[in-house]
């Protein structure tokens, strides 16, 4: 079974794992991580990285967040979202699920996901999906900070659990 790195540095797991999984108050090792993923089998790697970006819902000159966790659960969900992963894209050969805690200023990495295998379509698939369900399923939080003060994203909605089911996407009329 794939264990979450404590909220500490965050090292590369060894060349025998397929999962790397992680929570960090460090800056994430992007660079590290894009290389760890590919494989001699992967002729794909899909890398998406969450950054933070000077406004939000309704709110202009954001220039700072914090993210806060209830790690240990926070955890297990990130090893439940590599497994279904694993469980929906077989192909999959590597696949990295960071996030970020702390303070975090504008244009700094919150959350990276990559995925390789051996054709494109498996790794963006399943990178969407590994996105998608992280910021659905992980009990991570987010306050933002501006000029005028501080307070708790109005973006965030109750977790569901991994395997459940979203509702569909309405289709445009």
């Amino acid at each position: 079974m794939t264990r979450p790195a404590p909220a500490g540095p965050l090292a590369p797991p060894g060349s025998e794992a397929v999962s790397w999984i992680g929570l960090t108050h460090d800056v994430l090792p992007t660079g590290e991580a894009s290389a760890w993923v590919v494989t001699p089998r992967a002729g794909a790697v899909v890398c998406f990285l969450g950054i933070v970006r000077d406004h939000a819902e309704g709110r202009e000159g954001v220039h700072a967040l914090t993210y806060e966790a209830y790690e240990e659960q926070a955890g297990a969900r990130l090893v439940e979202i590599a497994a279904e992963t694993r469980r929906r894209w077989p192909e999959v050969e590597r696949l990295v699920l960071l996030h970020r805690l702390g303070d975090l200023a504008l244009s700094e990495a919150s959350v990276l996901v990559a995925a390789s295998s051996p054709h494109r379509a498996d790794a963006f698939e399943a990178a969407r999906f590994a996105i998608d369900t992280l910021k659905e399923t992980v009990p991570i939080w987010k306050q933002e900070h501006w000029a005028d003060g501080s307070d708790w994203s109005p973006a965030a909605k109750p977790v569901r659990p991994v395997t459940a089911r979203r509702a569909p996407e309405p289709k445009p009329v």
